[in-house]
C-alpha cells in the first residue's frame, strides 16, 4: 500500500475509499474478539449492600476497617481540606461529626471530633463555645466529670450567657463534690430563669449532700482521733510490759506500728492485739500448733490474765478429731514456745498467765500473735520436737 503519511493530496473519492477500508478493519477486529459473558455487575442478592457502599446512597459513615469508596475518600478530603474550607466551616464539619457520634452513643469518637473542631482555632466564639459544651457532654456521659466541668467552663468563657453550658457545669460540680461551685452556678441559672426546675432541684440536692459530707467528714475525723488515742494507749501498754517481737532487732529501740501488730496468720488477721474495754488488759490473738498432725488451733481473743492451763481446758473441752489415741488432754500434754533468735525451745509453766509468759526473757511475739506448740508428755512426738534442728530445751 502506498505510504499514507507521504501522500499529500487526496481526492474525495480516495477519502471515501480509505474511510470504508478503516471501518471494515474495525469491524473485523471487533468480530475477532473472544465473546465473554459480562460478569462485573452486582449480584442480585447483594445489590442493596453494594448500593450502600456508594457515597450517594450510603446510610452510615464507613467504620474502621471498612472498604471505602474512592468517591467517599474524595468527598472526605474536600470536607476537611483547609484550602477548600474556612476555619469556621472546618469547625462546623467536625461539630457535625461529633453530633453524629453522640447520637449513636460513641462518646469517645465524639470527643475526638469535637477536639479536632476546637483545634481549628475558629474565631467565631459561638461555634467554639458549642464545641466545648458538646465535648463536655461527651465527657459527662462517660463520667469524666473533671474534664466535663473544665470544658463547660471554657464554653462559658466564650459565651457567658450559655445556659446549657452553665447547667452542665453545675451537674459536674455536684458530681465532684464542689458544693460551692455548684451552688453558685445554680443560683446564676435561677437569676436568668426563676422557674428553672432542674436548677432548683439540684441546688437543694447539693445543699443536702454538702451537709451529709461535712457531717461524715467530722465523724471520720472523730473516729480517727479515737483510733489514734486507743493506739497510743496500746503502744504505751506494750512498752510498759517490755514485750519483745521477733521481727524487731534486739539492739534497737522498739518501733511499734500497726503493721508490726497485724497478725500474719489468716484466721487471726482481723483480731490484732488490743486493750479490753477497761483499758487495763491486753487481749492477744493466739495460735496453738500440733506438730504431730501439722495443724493448728486459733484463739482470736485471749486476755493476758488467762493461764495456760485455762487455755488447754478450752482447747480440749472436746477431743481433737484427729486424736484417735486420746493423747491430747489438759493433764497429758506439754506446751512449748520457740525462741528463733537463739534457736531454742522453752517449756511453759501451765500455771503461768499469758502476761507472765510474755515477760519471760526468751519469749517473742511472732507475726503479731502468740505462738505455742502442744505435744503429748514424754512421747516420741515430744522428743522429736525438742531435738528438731538440735535445739536445746530450756525450762521457764
Amino acid at each position: 500500500m502506498e505510504n499514507l503519511a507521504t501522500k499529500k493530496n487526496w481526492t474525495e473519492e480516495e477519502r471515501l475509499e480509505l474511510a470504508a477500508q478503516l471501518d471494515a478493519e474495525l469491524d473485523s477486529f471487533i468480530d475477532s474478539l473472544e465473546k465473554k459473558r459480562y460478569e462485573e455487575g452486582w449480584p442480585e442478592d447483594r445489590w442493596q449492600e453494594e448500593m450502600d457502599k456508594h457515597p450517594f446512597f450510603m446510610k452510615r459513615a464507613p467504620q474502621p476497617g471498612d472498604e471505602v469508596h474512592p468517591m467517599f475518600e474524595g468527598l472526605q478530603k474536600l470536607k476537611y481540606d483547609p484550602e477548600e474550607n474556612t476555619l469556621e466551616e472546618l469547625a462546623l464539619n467536625y461539630k457535625e461529626d461529633g453530633n453524629f457520634y453522640m447520637k449513636h452513643k460513641k462518646f469517645r469518637m465524639a470527643i475526638y471530633s469535637f477536639t479536632e473542631g476546637i483545634k481549628t482555632k475558629c474565631e467565631n466564639p459561638d461555634v467554639i463555645s458549642v464545641l466545648y459544651n458538646n465535648r463536655s457532654a461527651a465527657h459527662f456521659f462517660i463520667k469524666n466529670y473533671r474534664s466535663a466541668l473544665s470544658d463547660a467552663q471554657r464554653a462559658l468563657f466564650y459565651k457567658p450567657v450559655y445556659t446549657k453550658a452553665r447547667w452542665r457545669a453545675a451537674q459536674c460540680a455536684h458530681e465532684l463534690d464542689k458544693f460551692d461551685v455548684c451552688s453558685q452556678l445554680c443560683e446564676e441559672l435561677l437569676e436568668v430563669d426563676i422557674d428553672h426546675k432542674e436548677a432548683k432541684a439540684l441546688l437543694h440536692k447539693n445543699k443536702m449532700k454538702k451537709l451529709d459530707t461535712e457531717r461524715n467528714t467530722r465523724k471520720e475525723a472523730a473516729d480517727a482521733k479515737r483510733r489514734l488515742t486507743r493506739f497510743h494507749k496500746l503502744r504505751d501498754a506494750i512498752e510498759q510490759r517490755a514485750i519483745k517481737f521477733d521481727d524487731q532487732p534486739l539492739n534497737k529501740r522498739l518501733n511499734i506500728s500497726e503493721e508490726l501488730l497485724r497478725p500474719k496468720f489468716l484466721p487471726l488477721e482481723d483480731f490484732p492485739v488490743h486493750l479490753d474495754e477497761d483499758g487495763n488488759t491486753l487481749v492477744w490473738p493466739t495460735a496453738f500448733s500440733y506438730p504431730e498432725f501439722l495443724l493448728s488451733d486459733f484463739q482470736q481473743q485471749l486476755p493476758e490474765t488467762t493461764t495456760m492451763s485455762d487455755c488447754l481446758n478450752t482447747l480440749f473441752a472436746e477431743p481433737l478429731p484427729c486424736d484417735r489415741t486420746l493423747s491430747y488432754r489438759p493433764e497429758s500434754v506439754n506446751v512449748y514456745y520457740e525462741n528463733r533468735k537463739v534457736g531454742c525451745v522453752h517449756k511453759v509453766n501451765l500455771k503461768h498467765t499469758l502476761r507472765e509468759i510474755l515477760n519471760e526473757k526468751g519469749f517473742f511475739v511472732s507475726g503479731g500473735s502468740l505462738l505455742f506448740y502442744v505435744v503429748p508428755k514424754e512421747s516420741r512426738v515430744e522428743q522429736e520436737f525438742i531435738h528438731q534442728q538440735r535445739r536445746p530445751l530450756i525450762y521457764s
